[in-house]
């Protein structure tokens, strides 16, 4: 069917569903049979369904067609998700980046390594029984086991 009976079916005008289609809110127009691009657009049903989902959205969501064509953008290309996903930690909307193992465990070595500061050897307990902390002092590798 032609843009204007489209419009019609889905409550709106030509000029929407132009607009609609410059921010990619449609299904990419098909090649005619020979390859080449139609000289007007064909809306199927496919077309009329995808229009009507995005009305939907719109609605649900007060959101505008230019703003849910860049939440289409931010899903499909990787450097805006990236951007808008850093946006949201700085505001506060989404929670900080988890810390890897290894940033963790050296967090907590220099955590451990503080306490200890200035004291000639740490609190008991805190190293495996046999081995004081200090090189050359305790139990060989596998001495308790003799």
């Amino acid at each position: 069917m032609r843009i204007t009976e489209a419009a019609g079916r889905l409550s709106t005008s030509p000029r929407m569903l132009r607009y609609r289609e410059s921010l990619g809110l449609l299904p990419p127009v098909r090649a005619r049979g020979n390859g080449a691009a139609p000289l007007h657009r064909h809306f199927g049903e496919d077309d009329l369904a995808a229009v009507a989902l995005a009305l939907a959205i719109e609605r649900r969501f007060d959101v505008s067609p230019a703003a849910l064509a860049f939440g289409l953008r931010v899903l499909t290309d990787p450097e805006a998700r990236d951007r808008v996903a850093e946006l949201g930690r700085r505001v506060g909307r989404l929670p900080p980046r988890p810390a890897r193992a290894l940033e963790f465990e050296k967090e907590r070595a220099l955590r451990l390594l503080s306490l200890h500061v200035g004291s000639a050897s740490p609190p008991t307990g805190s190293f495996p029984a046999g081995v004081s902390g200090r090189p050359g002092h305790g139990a060989p590798p596998g001495s308790r086991d003799r």
